[in-house]
């Protein structure tokens, strides 16, 4: 039955993951720059879910966040072969079917798990956003924090459930507190968008208890210490360098949610 349930919840991650490139190529502008209404051609681009390509190129064009990585390739007579663009068309789908199959081992049958699939693809999303340029976006952060908390309210009124909704409410509540004071004190070292993901982080790891929400803020906290340290090593950064932190304040809610859920 475990076995099962990974497999669907992997299969899941996999199907929406291949949702999420066109999203991730349209919000990955710089701040204040409104979203992509085009393809990199200037093409006009619909939608916001499904593969990362305009029809309207020769050749069927597929892009990404990132910018290309291959030239143009054109031969009298012949429609332009098709131009790759980062990140690769399996990253996506990839990545979110682990974190998923990582949810369902750890959760089990219980009924919160439906709630961590549902919001699972849309922390990728973040993260893949923040890595390519440093932003958050708020369709994003604030959509996500209400879905965790409502949902989690749905899911604490039926049987089985390990977790309290109050301590999620609280959760969101303190850690989107404590990173406001963070970025009250030095804005230059953390965007207002880390401030507004900290509520829903809170709010997924408040489900378990305080105890799960110190380990997943001190867990992302020590993730992003550790790559700065990897960068500066590396010659790729200084010590006042900003990196993004999105990416490790998801990865350490993930870890800590983990282990809360397996714990619980």
């Amino acid at each position: 039955m475990t076995a099962l349930l990974i497999a669907v919840a992997a299969l899941w991650g996999a199907v929406t993951g291949a949702l999420l490139p066109r999203a991730a190529y349209r919000f990955s502008v710089p701040s204040e720059e409104p979203w992509r209404r085009t393809c990199p051609a200037g093409h006009p681009l619909g939608g916001w879910l499904g593969r990362a390509n305009c029809r309207t190129c020769g050749g069927g064009q597929s892009y990404g966040p990132g910018g290309p990585l291959l030239a143009k390739s054109y031969r009298p007579g012949v429609a332009p072969l098709a131009k790759s663009y980062r990140p690769g068309g399996l990253l996506l789908p990839t990545v979110t079917a682990l974190v998923c199959a990582g949810l369902a081992a750890a959760t089990g049958t219980r009924p919160e798990l439906a709630v961590w699939l549902l919001i699972a693809p849309v922390g990728v999303l973040l993260a893949a956003v923040d890595l390519r340029v440093r932003r958050l976006p708020d369709p994003l952060t604030l959509p996500l924090a209400a879905a965790a908390l409502a949902l989690l309210g749905l899911v604490s009124l039926v049987p089985e459930h390990a977790g309290s909704w109050p301590h999620a409410l609280y959760g969101a509540l303190a850690l989107g507190a404590g990173y406001w004071l963070l970025w009250r004190i030095n804005p230059g070292g953390m965007g207002f968008g880390d401030v507004k993901l900290a509520l829903g982080a809170g709010a997924v790891l408040g489900w378990y208890g305080w105890d799960t929400v110190l380990l997943g803020t001190f867990a992302g906290f020590l993730l992003g210490a550790l790559w700065g340290g990897v960068l500066v090593l590396a010659g790729r950064a200084g010590r006042k360098t900003a990196i993004p932190f999105g990416p490790f304040l998801i990865a350490g809610a993930y870890a800590g949610l983990l282990i809360g859920a397996y714990t619980a």
